[in-house]
């Protein structure tokens, strides 16, 4: 298998997976502390064709973790690292979501307000660096260099 597929496969078990894991355990926490009250490992089917919400966020979490895994690893020093997958998806995951996804879901755009402004950037980081330790994780049991 050449690298580029062993890239695709990390990514996007890793991202999906971190959705599973971290990305909810970001929402618990929030949800416990009272800020929030999101439903976690959601069932509700997302349309058109009523695909539960967690398993429509797993496979766009590994669609992203996809995109992460191809790029973080060529920036320069630290950011080629956990820092880099911790920004990618607080940063760049968070404003597509904001700029692009909402307004096609709900055809408008809404500026974020308190505390989903603060909390989706803190959770987004915690998937991004669970997408970092899932990958590592993969390509060191692997043997995937």
């Amino acid at each position: 298998m050449n690298n580029w597929m062993r890239t695709v496969i990390v990514g996007f078990v890793a991202g999906a997976l971190s959705v599973f894991i971290f990305h909810q355990l970001g929402f618990w926490f929030f949800n416990e502390i009272g800020v929030t009250k999101a439903r976690l490992y959601n069932m509700t089917g997302v349309p058109p064709w009523g695909v539960p919400t967690i398993i429509s966020a797993a496979f766009w979490g590994g669609l992203w973790g996809i995109v992460a895994a191809f790029l973080v690893p060529k920036l320069p020093g630290a950011w080629g690292g956990v820092l880099g997958w911790v920004l990618f998806a607080a940063i760049i995951v968070t404003l597509v979501n904001w700029t692009v996804v909402q307004p096609i879901k709900s055809g408008q755009y809404r500026m974020p307000v308190m505390p989903i402004l603060v909390v989706l950037p803190l959770v987004y980081a915690l998937w991004g660096f669970g997408m970092w330790l899932i990958a590592r994780g993969m390509r060191t049991a692997l043997s995937w260099r």
